[in-house]
């Protein structure tokens, strides 16, 4: 462990890096190590005791905060073992020290209440909770204690907890325990958010993305006929503010039928452009619009409300294809910045893209930041445009309580702002800027030119691909010649699996969509690999669906999809305990620990204990490249032919660079000699 990884972030006027408290002095931390001073530097407690209060971190006006051990006898809490209060000290200390330490109190609790609730249950076990995997009946009983609404953090916590096992010196689940973890929790059965087959995922994904290049397309005709709008008002209204107070008459109105001024009269220095048509094709977005909130009417009775449309259109298409390409929920889009976007430098992945907001229902010490694709920009550049272009008609609005950061920061999403729009139209005293969203399908019924409906209707393959991911579909909701409810909350679940997508989808349905997917989000959501702290609850529904998708490729052993190559003989023996009619017992047995199962290149480690030959790493002793026979304990899976034979081009192109006879150059031939008797597996008839 090295020391200078391990640092105070507790945000508080007492913690100082010249303070004593501010990192252990050795690791594990020594009993007489006072892990919270005072305002004067004085210990408030020392490691080895039972309780550590943390006032002097919460301030005087925040609520007395402590942390019970449970090890120090009499006490309303229940009692710990000695050697799991231990090992509770361990585990918040790296909560609070570690490479992601808490800065609040907030998010201290968050981990300390179930962390503490395993250990009780450990001790009233007997047992210590360092072996606690040996005990999978004890780590059944754990779903029990975790609330619902803390699930997903919970899940993320205890992986974060294995990823650190070196530096904390033991395992207090692993990724078998969490998978059995995932099943046995009472949320795991119950109806979840539905899963959007790729077919129709990949068609609005490809929709929305359209919009926007059309929009940045034409961005300069946009920005330009807004701004020629805005100075019609303002000319014929006498000044941009008095846009939005002066009730004039309809003849001011600068695009209308000159037909009416004729009849009504007009007064003497107005402009009157005729029917907004005749701006939009001036400035060439007749076309545009038309494509995309359909034609008018033939009289064009919407006028300019049409741009206004059309914004209002682009803004929520930027949401929409924001939520498809990132693990936020609607609310915590809704309130991104103009700023929202952050471009990381990372040594091994070069740019990381961040979004950058509020979030709603997480840690309070969250930097609220998501990894998403670089695709996203596409969307944050509109919103931005539409945002900035509303945002110089507010600021002259005199209804409009403004703050500095409201016009120099903009919300992506709000209110039409532009005099002739309802919502900034004017006389309207209007002092707040913010509104509520609506449902995904409410925007679909405004803008029904955005999607056919008919290819929104699921056919058969959809459901099979639907209810694979979520068997317990709504037969009402979801039915073949259906269209697709689409909805917001879909869009965080199907990119949690889509992340994670190994063949339980189509992959051409996805290819074009999932580069963007891309292996950083994956990185950053399932291990420490940021240097941030990422939005937690966030990552705690990614590693949800990881071991979720984990089971469901157990599920699917059975099939004929996976051949062991030692023949059907052994496949059966593997499996005996599967039963592709009862997954129930599948459920059962996986949290008895009487079954295991590993991903690795070549399909399935079915081995219980672990390996010594890497497996993921390395595939010469999976297939019987280094010994010619493969190991007993695998199972080959026939659809990950195409990426083997994309690991074959790269051990050629590798076996070509790599001095013949060395070390390295024999252990690349025995991965090709693998992957040879991997196709000679697969493609033998049925045995």
């Amino acid at each position: 462990m090295q020391l200078e990884n391990l640092s105070l972030k507790i945000v508080s006027p007492v913690v100082s890096p010249s303070a004593a408290n501010f990192r252990p002095p050795n690791w594990p931390p020594p009993p007489d190590w006072a892990p919270v001073l005072d305002s004067q530097g004085h210990p408030v407690c020392y490691y080895k005791d039972s309780i550590w209060p943390l006032r002097s971190w919460s301030g005087q006006s925040g609520r007395a905060k402590q942390l019970n051990f449970g090890d120090g006898g009499k006490s309303k809490t229940a009692p710990i073992a000695r050697d799991n209060a231990d090992l509770l000290r361990l585990l918040m200390t790296w909560r609070i020290w570690g490479p992601r330490g808490a800065r609040t109190i907030g998010s201290i609790k968050n981990a300390y209440d179930p962390l503490r609730s395993i250990m009780v249950l450990c001790s009233q076990e007997g047992i210590c909770a360092s072996e606690l995997m040996r005990f999978p009946t004890v780590v059944d009983q754990i779903a029990a204690r975790i609330p619902s609404s803390k699930y997903s953090y919970v899940i993320g916590l205890l992986h974060d907890l294995y990823d650190a096992r070196d530096s904390l010196g033991f395992v207090l689940l692993d990724r078998e325990g969490i998978s059995r973890l995932v099943a046995a929790t009472p949320i795991h059965s119950k109806e979840q958010t539905p899963y959007i087959p790729p077919r129709i995922w990949a068609y609005q994904v490809t929709r929305l993305r359209s919009f926007l290049d059309d929009f940045l397309e034409h961005r300069q005709q946009i920005e330009e006929c807004f701004g020629f709008a805005w100075e019609a008002y303002a000319h014929n209204f006498g000044s941009h503010s008095s846009a939005f107070t002066k009730k004039g008459k309809t003849t001011v109105l600068p695009f209308q039928d000159p037909e009416v001024t004729r009849v009504n009269g007009i007064r003497k220095g107005l402009v009157i452009h005729g029917p907004f048509a005749f701006t939009e094709a001036r400035f060439g977005l007749g076309e545009l619009f038309d494509r995309w909130l359909g034609k008018d009417d033939g009289r064009r009775t919407l006028g300019i409300v049409r741009l206004t449309q059309f914004l209002s259109l682009a803004s929520l298409v930027g949401l929409k294809y924001l939520l498809n390409f990132s693990l936020m929920r609607v609310n915590e889009a809704w309130n991104l910045r103009a700023d929202c976007l952050l471009v990381e430098k990372d040594e091994k992945l070069g740019d990381v893209y961040m979004l950058r907001g509020e979030t709603t229902k997480t840690d309070p010490d969250s930097d609220a930041r998501w990894p998403v694709s670089s695709s996203t920009s596409v969307a944050v550049s509109v919103m931005s445009v539409i945002a900035r272009l509303r945002m110089l008609c507010a600021r002259h609005n005199p209804l409009l309580d403004l703050s500095e950061e409201e016009i120099t920061n903009p919300f992506l999403l709000g209110p039409a702002h532009e005099p002739w729009s309802n919502d900034g139209g004017r006389g309207k005293a209007r002092k707040q800027i913010r509104q509520s969203y609506q449902s995904y399908a409410v925007y679909l019924g405004k803008f029904p030119h955005l999607f056919d409906r008919e290819v929104l209707k699921i056919t058969e393959q959809d459901l099979q691909t639907a209810r694979l991911i979520e068997p317990s579909l709504n037969e009402s909701e979801f039915a073949v010649g259906l269209v697709w409810p689409l909805a917001f909350h879909q869009l965080r679940r199907t990119s949690a699996v889509n992340m994670l997508s190994s063949g339980m989808v189509s992959e051409s349905s996805l290819q074009h969509q999932l580069k963007h997917l891309s292996r950083a989000m994956t990185l950053y959501y399932g291990h420490n690999y940021a240097r941030l702290s990422l939005d937690p609850e966030t990552r705690g529904v990614y590693l949800r669906t990881m071991y979720e998708a984990l089971a469901r490729e157990l599920a699917n052993i059975v099939s004929p999809r996976f051949v062991s190559p030692h023949g059907e003989s052994r496949k059966l023996q593997i499996v005996a305990l599967i039963s592709e009619s009862d997954s129930k017992k599948l459920e059962s047995a996986g949290r008895k620990g009487e079954i295991s199962a590993r991903q690795i290149r070549l399909g399935f480690c079915m081995k219980r204990s672990a390996c010594t030959y890497g497996g993921i790493e390395s595939i010469a002793h999976c297939g019987g490249g280094d010994t010619g026979t493969p190991c007993m304990d695998v199972l080959y899976d026939k659809e990950q032919e195409k990426k083997i034979l994309q690991y074959e081009q790269d051990l050629n192109n590798r076996l070509q660079t790599t001095p013949a006879n060395s070390p390295r150059h024999n252990s690349l031939q025995a991965e090709k000699r693998s992957t040879e008797n991997y196709y000679d597996v697969i493609h033998q008839p049925e045995r």
